[in-house]
């Protein structure tokens, strides 16, 4: 639809495609509710007032108008679905921007990984923004599938649907000057640069944030937030599957500086997308816990749409994007309507568009395992052990150093005190490389659970009580091409294949819930304790998160940013 056609009907000449009588507009920009019809041509907005005349119109009774969410920062992969289920799973809940690092299957698959996102995401009912990942691998101390160095990226430079370089994870990269690191900083020194920095404080954090990166989402704590919010960080502030961070940085919201935070996801598996929501669960949570309803709307729209330089979008105004959501109670946010572009395209919970039949792609082979490599046995090499401390509702784990439980000469499983066997195994080039540890906090009584998702390299992780268990674990995976499993010595309990990239399935999101139960619930049975071992488990080999992890190089102490032993003298 034409300028000169928005123009005609904003003046009032020519009829309108839709009016919205009679709404509840929350306007973000001047912090107020007020009734108004909202006048919509095509994709735009192009009036707010009575007066005009449309061809359809429908009446809200005084229902709230606020711009569609935006969510700042997360990785459609965690979702286990590729961009059209996850797009169906997060419209309902009136998100209709999302801005995402693929670097989940860049680092499977490199560029072309990034390129099937950016297809898939296609002539789609969502605003897919990428974000070029900026650490594929994430270190050196891991094997990923692919790596890409600042000249891989320049064809994304100039992508409409690329922002800007994503989160900066290699952090002691950019402090220390690393050459390959400053390149791609460079690179996109003109676009937006995220940021990751967890626990970053003082001189480093300085020398960080003086690179000109402009946001960070690893805040776990009020202090910590306000001492990068104070340097001018904005603060995206976060609540995933596993990392809830919102109500401990609740605290941190005030008026005067409420316009520098946003909100983000992450990332969320499909429970918690269906049940829970996305931003909208954020804003929900917000206003529940004493924020200014107008105040954790903005930070949902439009402080997003500003700080990623999206102009068209996160506010009501004559001009901007017709991004909608329509609800009925301030104070306890669920939508019932949402439109995107001018189009309704979710009511009540549900998707007014049919599934479309998706075009084949095919994707190059990504697990590639030697079954002949799988030795899990740790031969004992001393009595004390360090040991990951698994949080559970947290991506940051404990370094302990505990007594290593010592069979026949080697260093085993020790159910009573919950130290649990974990194996990282390389699946991209059937290297052998096999990295191996202990773990607390899964509370597994017997068998294991196994899977290739593993942020951010997704080799194949392993937790298990006994080699035979994490061997048949391993195999099953293997079998699958990809996916999560649970295992009682050599019975298979349960499984779900995720065939793109050994982290995604095309299969509808309401089926791919329904077997990740079923794989939580084997978990459990095992004696997992925690609420997802899985989504957990995927985090306890990313070794830019504090202060232990396991990769397939071996245990990397995060906070002096090299490979340790796993016996200690």
């Amino acid at each position: 639809m034409n300028l000169v056609d928005r123009l005609s009907v904003a003046r009032g000449q020519t009829p309108a495609d839709l009016a919205l009588r009679n709404a509840q507009l929350i306007n973000v920009w001047t912090g107020e509710i007020y009734q108004t019809d909202i006048l919509v041509q095509g994709e735009h907005i192009v009036a707010l007032g009575q007066g005009y005349i449309a061809k359809t119109e429908i009446d809200l009774e005084g229902r709230y108008v606020c711009p569609g969410f935006i969510d700042a920062h997360v990785h459609i992969e965690s979702s286990l679905c590729t961009p059209p289920e996850f797009a169906r799973a997060v419209l309902v809940h009136g998100v209709t921007t999302v801005v995402t690092d693929p670097h989940e299957i860049a680092n499977v698959l490199g560029l072309e990984g990034i390129r099937f996102m950016l297809e898939r995401a296609k002539h789609g009912p969502l605003n897919m923004y990428v974000m070029a990942s900026s650490c594929v691998p994430a270190t050196h101390m891991e094997t990923s599938g692919a790596r890409l160095e600042a000249e891989d990226l320049q064809p994304l430079l100039t992508h409409n649907w690329v922002l800007g370089l994503a989160e900066v994870m290699n952090y002691p990269g950019v402090v220390y000057g690393d050459e390959g690191m400053l390149d791609k900083l460079d690179l996109f020194q003109s676009k937006v640069l995220d940021g990751h920095c967890p626990a970053l404080r003082g001189k480093e954090l300085n020398a960080y944030v003086s690179s000109g990166i402009g946001s960070e989402h690893e805040c776990t704590t009020v202090e910590e937030a306000l001492e990068k919010l104070r340097l001018g960080l904005t603060i995206f502030i976060r609540e995933g599957t596993t990392t809830r961070n919102l109500r401990p940085l609740i605290p941190l919201i005030t008026p005067e500086n409420h316009t520098r935070l946003c909100f983000c996801t992450d990332d969320r598996q499909p429970g918690s997308l269906m049940d829970e929501g996305s931003i909208d669960f954020m804003v929900r949570t917000a206003i529940a816990s004493g924020v200014d309803p107008l105040m954790a709307i903005r930070m949902g729209t439009l402080n997003t749409a500003q700080y990623f330089r999206l102009y068209d979008r996160g506010v009501i105004a004559p001009g901007k994007r017709a991004d909608l959501v329509i609800f009925s109670d301030l104070n306890d946010l669920h939508p019932e309507m949402v439109f995107r572009s001018g189009h309704l395209v979710a009511q009540d919970g549900v998707m007014l568009a049919e599934r479309v039949p998706l075009r084949p792609i095919d994707l190059r082979s990504s697990v590639n395992i030697r079954p002949d490599s799988l030795d899990f046995t740790i031969p004992a090499q001393g009595n004390r052990i360090r040991v990951i401390g698994g949080l559970g509702d947290q991506v940051v784990t404990g370094h302990h150093i505990e007594d290593a439980r010592i069979i026949d000469g080697q260093a085993v499983s020790d159910t009573e005190r919950d130290i649990l066997k974990m194996a990282v195994v390389e699946r991209h080039r059937a290297s052998g490389n096999i990295g191996k540890g202990f773990i607390t906090g899964f509370g597994l009584k017997r068998g294991a659970i196994a899977g290739t998702v593993a942020h951010d390299h997704h080799n194949l992780v392993i937790i298990g009580v006994d080699d035979d268990s994490m061997r048949r674990a391993a195999y099953a995976v293997i079998e699958m091409g990809g996916g999560l499993v649970a295992v009682d010595g050599e019975q298979v309990l349960g499984q779900l294949p995720l065939p793109v990239a050994g982290l995604m399935t095309e299969l509808p999101l309401d089926q791919v819930r329904r077997e990740y139960d079923v794989l939580i619930a084997h978990a459990h049975a095992l004696g997992s304790t925690m609420p997802d071992p899985f989504m957990a488990m995927s985090f306890m080999a990313l070794e830019v998160i504090p202060k232990l992890k396991l990769t397939d190089v071996g245990l990397v102490d995060v906070e002096q940013f090299k490979v340790v032993d796993l016996f200690v003298e």
